[in-house]
């Protein structure tokens, strides 16, 4: 075999695979959008306790108007594209879907889902509840949130060997 030829079969590691694949970058930009999504919706169209219409005392909506007439199933779309991104994610051709990123995937998925449960039975009731951005306004459907980031976790889980 030749030199040439040596060299090159010594950075192919059948484990790893490449970085980057189609796969991975749509799981990255769908969890990039999910995330932008809901940072939008929570800064800039969602309704203030002091954004109300005074003749009607009607929330008012900034922002595009189409977010607007979602109101809060904004947060759905969002987190849901954050969600399926993670999904995708979990492919064997992409870096967490193969040797130590399933573990890694996995386990952060299911601690991420155990903190918001967490995090949102701690914090209810309190006083400092409303001060914690996107918890304040989901309420129960916080436990949702939490339980999906378990079930995106188990779609790692099905890929560890």
């Amino acid at each position: 075999m030749s030199r040439l030829k040596a060299r090159q079969q010594q950075f192919i590691d059948p484990e790893r695979g490449p970085l980057l694949t189609p796969r991975f970058i749509v799981a990255l930009v769908l969890m990039v959008v999910g995330i932008a999504w809901v940072v939008y919706y929570y800064i800039a169209v969602r309704p203030g306790p002091d954004d109300v219409d005074p003749k009607t005392l009607e929330p008012v909506y900034g922002g595009l108007g189409f977010m607007a007439d979602l109101e809060k199933w904004n947060y759905t779309i969002g987190i849901g594209l954050f969600l399926l991104g993670l999904i995708v994610s979990a492919h064997p051709s992409t870096p967490l879907g193969r040797g130590r990123g399933v573990v890694v995937g996995m386990l952060s998925c299911f601690l991420i889902g155990l903190a918001w449960i967490c995090m949102y039975y701690v914090m209810s009731g309190q006083s400092w509840e409303d001060k914690i951005p996107v918890l304040n306004d989901l309420g129960q459907y916080n436990l949702v949130v939490g339980i999906a980031f378990m079930a995106v976790g188990f779609t790692f889980a099905t890929r560890w060997e």
